[in-house]
């Protein structure tokens, strides 16, 4: 069985995560998207148990998809479930060198451990958590960037915020 983990913040889960969550499924026998702490970013919008509940509603159609969360290296979360394939998306050239550098960490930590680069569809090359975060801030209609089983709970939260 091929497994693979999609690894992200996913602080909320947006339609671009969506897109690459649907094709990645149909190229694994098991998909794991994995919220994963961000030293990076700390705080967020939802807590990693909420961003897991969220997850779920939006993927409980995908038979072969499951959510998790962990707060390690992903390289290590990878080998504790068997995985062979880390999944990342890339939105444009930005996203590349980063994500190529990690690839490479994440091998030297996990030989065994490939990285799929899918590239975003079209439409959601703009797209990321944190310009979700700041439309929603200014009330802006985000039903064309956050899927539509999560959208009140979304909405919700940035009006606590306002």
């Amino acid at each position: 069985m091929k497994t693979a983990i999609y690894p992200g913040s996913f602080d909320p889960v947006t339609l671009g995560h969506l897109n690459i969550i649907k094709r990645a499924s149909r190229c694994f026998d098991r998909l794991v998207v994995c919220v994963m702490v961000n030293s990076e970013k700390p705080g967020g919008m939802f807590t990693p148990d909420e961003r897991v509940e969220l997850l779920k509603r939006v993927t409980d159609k995908l038979p072969n998809v499951e959510i998790d969360q962990y707060a390690g290296l992903v390289a290590e979360y990878a080998r504790i479930q068997k995985a062979c394939t880390l999944v990342k998306g890339l939105r444009a050239v930005s996203d590349y060198e980063k994500e190529v550098q990690m690839a490479l960490i994440n091998r030297k930590l996990n030989p065994r451990l490939d990285t799929m680069f899918l590239t975003s569809s079209a439409k959601y090359t703009y797209l990321s958590s944190s310009a979700v975060k700041e439309m929603g801030r200014h009330g802006a209609d985000l039903s064309d960037f956050v899927p539509r089983e999560i959208m009140e709970d979304v909405q919700q939260r940035m009006n606590r915020g306002r």
